[in-house]
């Protein structure tokens, strides 16, 4: 995992290993990213609080999809913050494939994340 500080090619790994978790659809792995009571939110819907309840959404989530590839363009660190800047190609259920643009904002405490706040327009992703 992740030393403090990180420089750019660790957190360029770390983000790596965090987005290749959510691209295998594997929640179990995304939320040992998180700390115990980490809180997830994903555009303008509810925060969700702990692993558990961040496992459930995100599992809900993937359901939705047929599959998800990220593609980070940026990845910047901060004093306890990570900041990734990307497009996520969807692909929906009906074949229909959907790219969107993304930034996540990673408060971090110690080497996981305390506040995962992932900024995107989903409505395209569920427009009929």
């Amino acid at each position: 995992r992740m030393g403090a500080p990180m420089d750019a090619r660790a957190a360029d790994a770390w983000n790596a290993d965090l987005l290749s978790a959510v691209d295998a659809r594997d929640a179990d792995r995304f939320v040992a990213f998180l700390t115990d009571d980490g809180k997830f939110t994903y555009a303008n819907a509810p925060a969700v609080v702990g692993r558990a309840a961040v496992r459930t959404a995100v599992d809900a989530f993937f359901a939705l999809v047929r599959s998800l590839e990220h593609t980070p363009r940026h990845v910047w660190t901060v004093p306890g913050h990570v900041v990734v800047e990307g497009t996520v190609r969807y692909v929906r259920h009906d074949g229909r494939e959907v790219t969107l643009p993304f930034v996540n904002v990673l408060a971090l405490a110690g080497d996981r994340i305390a506040d995962y706040r992932i900024y995107i327009d989903g409505a395209p992703l569920f427009v009929p």
